[in-house]
């Protein structure tokens, strides 16, 4: 028997210094697993899922990118060339000032004339299919074949492959011309910038120029329209007016005859100067009569003398001057001469005379003053009267006045409406005349010389970008509904088992190769003396220098996958806890063909160079394949030892074969039977392993796959463990999911699991193989 197994317990290899060791799973051992990369990188999803799916696959999207570039450059190859005409236009404001034409248009613009919408209208009138339609009738003689336009060899080719067909009237050809004509707003300005697409550059000038011309003479021609219509309207009204004018006035005229008013002017009655004549005049009479009264009340109330109608008499103040001067003389003759003197008697007779004239004259003022206050009253009463009947009359006429001020203002209303429209008619006359264009050609269309399209760069570009769009979510799209383990610890996140290894793909063993100085001609010689010297299978030379994979341990023992292989046994003997470790392993896969006897082969290579004693079982009875590898003769093994243990378990030391490799057994699966499950499900099998257990340090059983046959499952009942294999690119989740969940609930430990054959090129954000490039070399 061989030392205790934690004696011989291997460090981990070499390439582990790069490997990241992770905390094992609750309920499988204390064995790590090692992941490459971070775990947020291994998550499903996401952009760093995709870029990994992107890198696998280049291959891939670089074929369909280039094809999209391909499909571009024949698109191009297959279109006919159109050339582009273009032509700048001014769109100008008209000054409907000029002339008043802003008076005789019916519709009314406001301030949008210089506003973008109304550039924006201009902008659609001239891609009018009214328009387009003059253009091409105007354009037939010199173009009879209209050409095609945007047409390409591909159409024309699908069209002689489809029914003919012609448009039945110009519709057709005006929508087509209409798809081939652009025109736009060259930013905040007022230029109008217009093209047109044809296979013909002389049509595609043409058309465009024809275009401008219809354009500006539509203009013109609607604007004409519009005042033509303005003024024979205006000529039409003007008539009616005249007529209701006429009538008006001679209703008006009629009125006033009819009820007696007569007017000065076009607003007073004669009536009522009449009567402001009368007012002025009465109080005029009032006022004298006042005065007269006053002067009379005062006379007859004042002695004469204080009157100053007296004072102010020059005749009375004579007779009173030549009375005061014959009463002097008097009064200075009777001192002198007695009264009947006759110069006294006659200065009294002339005194005498004096007073009489005087009293006479103060009479007759009085009497003046008496007749001018009755004068005066006379006055005022006649005019108070003719003042009370005017004021009947004009009140009377003023009630007739109403209905005649209404007919007044309807005919004043009539007279200006007419003369505004007699106007409006004279300038609308003028602006009909008038032919005003707001168009202005800044650069005329002139045939190109160059295609417009296709363009061939511009083509391929957009067909290599469309590639690569198509690509990216081809790939991207397939890598999602991928769900095989394709990287390092995916298995893990998915399983919640250790990884327990990462077997890397033979053809990255090949390519390594290629680089290194290990795999020479002096190697391929020591392998094959090597092989001839141990007693395995014989090789051709062609596989020699591509040794099989299942024994690579054993040929290549420097090589990547064989010291993937002692990795993996270093994580099997450091699985179990005080050094111990399961001593029964079962090997098995969800499925076929995902290396579980690869793996079984080179893991006992492993284990043997470890100087233990260890047993290989092939454990699949239907399609063994352990004696092929080993060379070894299948007459005997499990299936004789599962029929007659009694007999057989005596001989299994000749049963046991012994490989040319120090340390390694196998037993081999025995003749073929169709009874194997009935075999495994007997009770000789745990004594079977119970024996097996006392012979070897280790025992590796290799079994069908779990999820067809029901023979790893039954193994594994009495084995100490199981190890997983999956295969990069093959497992599926969901069949690993299901094997584990088999065994969790058989109550079977699984060790951990194996992912076999990963290729690090498909995965390059592990930097894995670089690494232990550069350390193994």
């Amino acid at each position: 028997m061989t030392e205790p197994m934690d004696k011989h317990a291997l460090p981990p290899a070499s390439h582990d210094l790069v490997l990241r060791k992770s905390e094992g799973s609750p309920g499988h051992g204390e064995a790590g697993s090692y992941l490459y990369g971070h775990r947020d990188e291994l998550e499903p999803g996401g952009f760093v899922e995709d870029w990994r799916i992107l890198c696998r696959h280049t291959g891939i999207l670089a074929g369909i990118t280039l094809m999209g570039a391909l499909a571009g450059v024949l698109l191009s190859i297959w279109q006919s060339p159109v050339y582009r005409a273009r032509t700048a236009l001014e769109i100008q404001n008209i000054n409907e000032d000029f002339l008043n034409i802003k008076q005789v248009t019916p519709v009314s613009e406001g301030n949008s004339s210089t506003a973008l919408t109304e550039i924006a209208t201009q902008v659609r009138l001239l891609q009018s299919e009214s328009l387009i339609k003059r253009v091409l009738t105007k354009l037939k003689d010199r173009f009879p074949e209209d050409p095609k336009v945007r047409t390409s060899r591909f159409s024309l080719w699908r069209k002689a492959s489809l029914p003919e067909t012609k448009p039945s009237d110009e519709s057709g050809a005006a929508q087509a011309a209409a798809r081939s004509l652009n025109a736009r707003v060259s930013g905040l300005t007022r230029v109008v910038e217009a093209s047109y697409d044809s296979t013909d550059p002389r049509f595609a000038a043409a058309f465009l120029n024809t275009l401008v011309q219809e354009f500006m003479d539509s203009n013109m021609e609607a604007r004409l329209k519009s005042s033509e219509y303005t003024s024979q309207w205006l000529s039409r009204q003007l008539e009616d007016m005249r007529i209701k004018l006429e009538h008006s006035e001679d209703a008006l005229q009629s009125y006033a005859r009819s009820t007696g008013l007569i007017f000065t002017s076009e607003k007073t009655k004669i009536s009522e100067e009449k009567l402001q004549q009368l007012q002025g005049e009465l109080s005029k009479t009032q006022t004298d009569r006042i005065t007269a009264q006053s002067r009379w009340e005062i006379t007859a109330a004042s002695p004469p003398d204080a009157l100053p109608d007296f004072l102010n008499d020059s005749a009375l103040r004579s007779l009173q001057e030549k009375l005061t001067e014959l009463r002097r003389q008097h009064a200075e003759l009777i001192t002198i001469y007695t009264e009947k003197h006759n110069k006294v008697k006659q200065v009294e007779a002339q005194i005498a005379l004096l007073e009489a004239a005087l009293q006479k004259e103060q009479a007759a003022i009085v009497d003046r003053i008496r007749n001018d206050y009755k004068t005066a009253l006379r006055r005022e009463k006649l005019l108070s009267a003719a003042y009370r009947n005017q004021s009947r009359l004009v009140t009377d006429q003023d009630e007739k006045s109403i209905q005649y001020g209404i007919l007044k203002r309807e005919v004043d209303s009539n007279r200006e409406t007419y003369q505004a429209m007699l106007q409006r008619v004279k300038e609308a006359n003028i602006a009909s005349a008038v032919r005003p264009s707001n168009v202005r050609i800044i650069d005329a269309a002139e045939p190109p010389e160059h295609p417009y399209k296709p363009n061939l760069p511009m083509n391929a570009a957009v067909g290599l970008l469309s590639g690569l769009c198509i690509g990216v979510a081809f790939v991207v799209t397939r890598g999602r509904a991928d769900r095989t383990f394709r990287a390092p610890g995916e298995a893990q996140l998915w399983l919640n088992v250790p990884e327990l290894q990462v077997i890397p793909t033979a053809v990255e063993e090949s390519r390594r190769c290629l680089y290194t100085e290990r795999c020479n001609k002096t190697t391929t010689l020591s392998l094959s003396r090597q092989q001839r010297d141990s007693g395995l299978p014989k090789r051709t030379s062609k596989q020699v220098d591509s040794p099989s994979v299942e024994l690579v341990t054993w040929y290549r023992k420097a090589s990547l996958i064989a010291e993937s292989f002692r990795s993996l046994l270093t994580s099997i003997l450091f699985s179990g806890s005080n050094g111990a470790c399961p001593r029964v392993l079962v090997l098995t896969s969800a499925g076929p063909k995902e290396g579980k006897t690869m793996v079984a082969s080179n893991l006992g290579i492993a284990l043997a160079e470890t100087k233990r004693k260890v047993l290989i079982i092939d454990g699949d009875l239907r399609k063994p394949r352990m004696h092929e590898l080993f060379g070894l003769p299948n007459g005997r093994g499990l299936s004789s030892l599962l029929r007659d243990p009694q007999r057989a378990l005596a001989k299994l030391s000749r049963i046991v074969q012994e490989t040319n490799i120090p340390g390694l057994f196998v037993l081999t699966s025995g003749p073929l039977t169709e009874s194997a499950a009935d075999l495994l499900h007997s009770a000789n099998l745990s004594g079977l392993l119970a024996k097996i257990k006392i012979e070897f340090d280790l025992v590796i059983i290799d079994t069908p796959p779990m999820l067809q046959m029901a023979d790893a499952r039954v193994l594994g009942r009495v084995a100490d463990a199981i190890i997983l294999v999956t295969r990069a690119g093959q497992t599926t989740r969901d069949a690993a999911e299901a094997a584990t969940q088999r065994f969790t609930e058989d109550n079977t430990r699984v060790l951990g699991t194996v992912l076999n054959g990963w290729d690090p090129k498909e995965t390059s954000h592990y930097d894995y193989r670089y690494q232990f490039y550069r350390y193994h070399h």
